[in-house]
């Protein structure tokens, strides 16, 4: 499932390529044709992002809430554009260019009624500039639950997935582990800090990378990162290979039903 730095960047070029723009918009699949002839020809005034949802607003008739899931896939292109295929949920089509959507766990027409009440269920988001970190401590100071797991939880944090989750953890020296009422206040404003910084990072880069100058291939002079994941990291799909920091093999584990990775010597754990 994408990260919430990839539904940002996917916000940023609808917002460059079809801002303020009438659009033809249809469902060749057939699943959003309603809506989609309601809003065929009519200008896009706002795109944004919160968490993994993505909302482009056409004025009074509302906002189509997007939200992939672990299948879905948007496709942007330059014209001429292709003839679409029968899998494709929504195509958005200017003289210029095109995106489509496949798979998506949501597509569908709302008013701002229904969008501010998705907002509400939400927890604060790292890339969305006036969300407030107390509001995900507050919850997380009072939980017994993981801090690995509390990540992940969307209703106290808005964004962050898998590899954001153990990798800012290992920057910090976390236990993954540990209980959210036993993360300090200072190390929670240092982790939302980081997580601010990287995630930007990852929608100027359109990929994540999360190691220090010191620890890049070039520095440490190791070879480059193969995977299909992209980006230089720490810990993320690195299980029994050594850490970069301490040479210690890099652990992995379920958790919240996903893979959790960290180094159990640079993140002292109580398990394991």
């Amino acid at each position: 499932m994408p990260e919430g730095h990839t539904i940002h960047r996917l916000a940023q070029d609808h917002r460059e390529r079809f801002l303020d723009q009438p659009l033809r918009i249809t469902s060749p699949q057939g699943k959003f044709s309603d809506s989609a002839a309601l809003i065929d020809g009519q200008v896009l005034d706002a795109a944004e992002a919160h968490g993994k949802h993505l909302f482009l607003g056409f004025g009074p008739l509302g906002w189509v809430h997007i939200h992939l899931g672990l299948f879905g896939k948007v496709d942007l292109g330059n014209a001429p554009a292709p003839p679409p295929t029968d899998t494709v949920r929504l195509r958005l089509a200017t003289p210029d260019g095109y995106m489509d959507l496949r798979g998506p766990t949501t597509c569908a027409l709302i008013t701002d009624g229904e969008k501010a009440a998705i907002h509400d269920r939400l927890g604060p988001d790292p890339l969305r500039a006036d969300d407030d970190p107390g509001r995900a401590f507050a919850r997380i100071s009072r939980s017994r639950t993981t801090i690995a797991a509390l990540l992940l939880d969307q209703k106290i944090i808005s964004g962050v997935g898998n590899v954001y989750r153990a990798e800012v953890l290992f920057r910090h020296n976390i236990d993954p582990y540990r209980a959210g009422k036993d993360i300090e206040r200072a190390e929670w404003d240092l982790i939302w800090a980081d997580l601010v910084e990287l995630m930007h990072e990852g929608v100027r880069n359109n990929r994540i990378d999360t190691v220090r100058p010191e620890h890049t291939p070039e520095a440490m002079e190791r070879p480059p990162r193969v995977d299909d994941h992209g980006g230089e990291v720490y810990v993320y799909r690195r299980a029994q290979l050594p850490c970069h920091i301490c040479s210690t093999e890099i652990r992995t584990a379920d958790l919240a039903a996903r893979n959790l990775f960290w180094c159990p010597r640079c993140q002292v754990t109580t398990v394991g």
